[in-house]
């Protein structure tokens, strides 16, 4: 198998037997499932009131359990203390920790933007240094970028660092705001420009002079996690704690997010799940009307659409993980270059992460509200612990990057990397226009998912017309046209999930039979059809903003021929998955 090329889904199909799924879950990957289970349900629930209440010293302790375990170290070499497992196996973790809540979170800022930067930039010494005692949990990290003027502009920091004139220390001066684990964390990656114009990084210990920690923010939800302002006042820090080179900050924090993108969707994944798990037992328990509310057929549409969605992000993120486990394994974590080696693999992915966290993040907000919908008024209550789960969902949203700023991402980064030659996309824009002027073939389709296929191959079309446009008219100006930049996003996404989930059924017929995949080819089928509806609006929209006229009408004309497709029983379709849900009370694949 070839090495898929990021953000080459938009105009190539890959072979859905090479994606990763959960259907390829090995011994190994379940086992490490079960043992992250495990710890929640014996360290975590029982304790989940005292979590949530944001006991400094409890969160320290359970941090260093689940450094016993492995859980902290799933991503570090085994040459520093860690496991060096797959990326496969550490979503796994980051999944199975969500139904510690805000726990969840402590230990995702830990191993995920607070450690990563040590394993993928740091120097040798600055490994053997930290590294063991992140992976224990002996100590704690936190990442410091975002600062009270600089959320989404995080080049526009204004903490400083200036080199002392002996040459042996930065010397650090500014805050930094909204910093998980920032509370009790011993060591802090600290973004700041060396002479005011050098994006660097450093690694800051909590016992150097001159650093100090404001009070808890008092949050809307994830009240369970830490989360501080981090004050740096002549804060000397050596030399050697410089990460990577100076002026080379904005690689690390950049690539550090990407990776966070992703985790981040896959904590939705696992809070979906809960969520979903736990309305659909409440709907077999609430009884009105002398019936189990699960009986009605609109609560059954809503824990549908909550599976379908589900099972789409879960399918998603997986497919991500083996992408990145492909590009990560070919670094080499002993090369003096490891650093231009880890930035090129991860950067490489960018635009996938970018797609996923805001899917997962959109859907887990879906999922979420439904929740509480079922629930009723008891739902608003915080003895259920939906309500909780509704709260603490919405900081996904602008977490790592606001969901804005990631749809303006995505299409960039695909412009920026087919003007670099990386990907074909102008070439394949072209052969559209050229064929888009021939009359389209009428399809007639017999097999199992036959239509759906082709539906995603014209919505990749679609993208490339909607694309090719919006290039064309604006050119250079095009990243100040944001609302169509916006949909074009859309349009990717969508077409990304549609991938995702078509792909893995046609796997799970490949390997189980059609018989066995009912229910996934159910979810496949209403969540193809209405995205495609979606993409269909999304294009009507741009192209309106664009052309007018007989241009336009030129222009929907030619949608219309893309956009033609059979009718879907979708109403019949989701009854035969909310009975499947019903029946299991919990996410059902």
């Amino acid at each position: 198998m070839s090495k898929i090329i990021g953000g080459s889904f938009i105009i190539e199909d890959i072979n859905f037997l090479d994606m990763v799924t959960p259907e390829d879950f090995t011994d190994e990957h379940r086992m490490i499932a079960k043992t992250t289970e495990d710890f929640v349900a014996g360290e975590i629930t029982p304790r989940d009131e005292e979590v949530e209440k944001l006991n400094y010293d409890l969160s320290l302790q359970l941090l260093r359990k689940a450094g016993d375990l492995g859980l902290l170290g799933a991503e570090v070499p085994e040459a520093y203390g860690g496991l060096n497992l797959d990326k496969v196996s550490s979503t796994l973790i980051n999944e199975r920790l969500t139904k510690a809540a805000s726990f969840a979170l402590t230990v995702g800022a830990h191993v995920g933007i607070g450690t990563l930067p040590i394993v993928y930039f740091g120097s040798e010494e600055q490994k053997q240094k930290y590294l063991p005692a992140l992976v224990s949990g002996e100590k704690a990290a936190a990442y410091c970028l975002t600062e009270p003027s600089s959320g989404s502009d995080a080049l526009g920091a204004k903490t400083s660092a200036k080199l002392t004139d002996d040459g042996k220390f930065y010397v650090l001066n500014g805050a930094k705001q909204f910093i998980t684990n920032a509370g009790f964390a011993n060591i802090f990656i600290v973004y700041a420009k060396v002479n005011g114009t050098e994006f660097s990084t450093f690694i800051v210990e909590r016992t150097m002079k001159g650093v100090s920690i404001g009070l808890e923010e008092k949050k809307m939800g994830i009240k369970g996690s830490s989360t501080c302002p981090l004050i740096l006042e002549d804060v000397h820090v050596p030399v050697e704690n410089l990460l990577w080179e100076v002026g080379k900050g904005h690689l690390i924090a950049f690539n550090i997010l990407n990776i966070g993108r992703f985790k981040l969707a896959a904590g939705c994944l696992g809070a979906s799940k809960d969520a979903l798990e736990m309305s659909a037992k409440y709907a077999n328990e609430r009884m009105q009307f002398g019936r189990k509310i699960s009986s009605f057929p609109l609560i059954g549409k809503k824990l549908a659409e909550m599976n379908t969605r589900t099972y789409v992000l879960e399918s998603m993120v997986y497919r991500t993980a083996g992408l990145f486990d492909e590009g990560l394994n070919e670094v080499d974590h002993t090369s003096p270059n490891v650093g231009y080696q880890s930035a090129k693999a991860i950067a490489e992915y960018a635009l996938e992460c970018s797609i996923n966290k805001v899917f997962g993040s959109e859907a887990l907000d879906f999922v979420a509200d439904e929740g509480v919908q079922i629930h009723g008024g008891y739902g608003f209550i915080q003895e259920y612990k939906i309500e909780r789960i509704y709260r603490d969902s919405r900081i996904n949203r602008i977490f790592e990057g606001t969901n804005e700023i990631n749809r303006l991402l995505i299409p960039g980064t695909l412009v920026k990397r087919a003007m670099k030659g990386e990907i074909a996309l102008l070439q394949k824009a072209m052969a559209l226009q050229a064929e888009l002027l021939q009359p389209i073939p009428s399809q007639s389709f017999e097999g199992t998912l036959d239509q759906e296929t082709h539906l995603l191959a014209m919505a990749k079309k679609i993208f490339l017309m909607v694309g090719a446009q919006a290039v064309q008219k604006y050119q250079m100006k095009l990243e100040h046209e944001q609302e169509i930049l916006s949909n074009m996003a859309d349009i990717m996404i969508a077409v990304f999930a549609m991938e995702s989930a078509l792909f893995r059924t046609k796997k799970i017929i490949a390997k189980s039979g059609e018989a066995k995949a009912q229910n996934a080819i159910a979810m496949t089928l209403t969540f193809v059809h209405e995205s495609f509806d979606q993409i269909e609006q999304l294009a009507k929209e741009a192209l309106s903003a664009m052309e007018s006229g007989d241009t336009l009408r030129t222009q929907f004309s030619v949608l219309k021929k893309l956009t033609k497709k059979s009718s879907l029983n979708s109403i019949e379709l989701k009854r035969q998955i909310a009975a499947q849900v019903i029946t299991a009370e919990k996410y059902v694949r």
